[in-house]
């Protein structure tokens, strides 16, 4: 908890935080809150963060879904709920082997409300096994998004599968801004998050084949934190302010669209249609 507050205190003496000049509310449209959290940083915590951030939203999932619902249940004007397949952390390469996932999502999807399943790791022709179909369908069914963590292999695979699949496709492959935006040029139902990538920009300013990425789909980019181990909680305030730094670089139009405006048409309205 101390460690919390240096952060915050440290970003605030900057003057760049939510009271700073740079007060762009942020969309975080990738964060975890996982079992191996609740103890290290308690859910009121985890909460005070998200608005200490300055975060208009954040799409949460966990492993297992517990951690989503907890933060859900404190913070429904900010938590936004996504379905992760995983259970408990070990199952990242195992899942798609894995019929009882299949179970678990269905139990999940019955009783609670979500907007996306996901974030879930798959490559290749992983993506055709029968536990990654299945899932497809599910999300099919219920109008949801896939937070897809792969390769540019996969995203095709799940194309290929259901033609009107939404994919919010995590840290944007870990591809070149090239290869990004020719994706999203080639599949107009794909958005990147641009979750712990550290070239998209440089000394507050961005990259240039990040500009051209941003500026030829400003509709198609979010940002987030990726909280994948607990101690990234730390940073959640810290990273919010290094992405007001670097879109602070991008025309205003552009920056409120990536910062906070396409997740929040987009997710926050699915959440007021359920």
């Amino acid at each position: 908890m101390r460690r919390i507050a240096m952060v915050a205190a440290a970003v605030l003496a900057l003057g760049i935080g939510p009271a700073g000049a740079a007060d762009m509310p942020i969309f975080d449209a990738h964060m975890h809150y996982s079992h191996d959290a609740w103890d290290m940083v308690p859910p009121a915590e985890a909460v005070k963060i998200l608005k200490q951030a300055g975060l208009r939203r954040a799409m949460v999932s966990s492993s297992d879904d517990e951690g989503t619902q907890k933060l859900y249940k404190l913070a429904p004007e900010i938590v936004i709920p996504v379905l992760r397949p995983y259970r408990k952390r070990g199952e990242l390469s195992s899942w798609v082997r894995d019929p009882t996932v299949i179970d678990y999502l269905e139990s999940r999807l019955a009783k609670y409300h979500y907007v996306a399943i996901g974030e879930f790791h798959v490559y290749g022709a992983d993506a055709d096994l029968p536990v990654v179909r299945r899932m497809v369908q599910l999300a099919k069914q219920r109008g949801l998004f896939l937070h897809l963590h792969g390769d540019a292999d996969a995203v095709e695979r799940v194309f290929k599968q259901d033609p009107q699949a939404r994919i919010l496709w995590a840290h944007s492959g870990f591809d070149r801004p090239e290869a990004v935006s020719a994706m999203l040029s080639k599949h107009p139902a794909l958005w990147a998050d641009l979750a712990f990538r550290n070239d998209q920009a440089s000394n507050g300013k961005v990259a240039e084949g990040w500009r051209k990425a941003f500026l030829a789909h400003p509709d198609r980019f979010l940002v987030g934190t990726d909280t994948y181990t607990p101690e990234r909680w730390y940073y959640v305030v810290e990273h919010a302010n290094y992405s007001r730094g670097w879109l602070a670089d991008l025309p205003k139009d552009v920056a409120e669209k990536i910062g906070w405006r396409n997740g929040d048409a987009i997710f926050s309205a699915m959440l007021k249609q359920q």
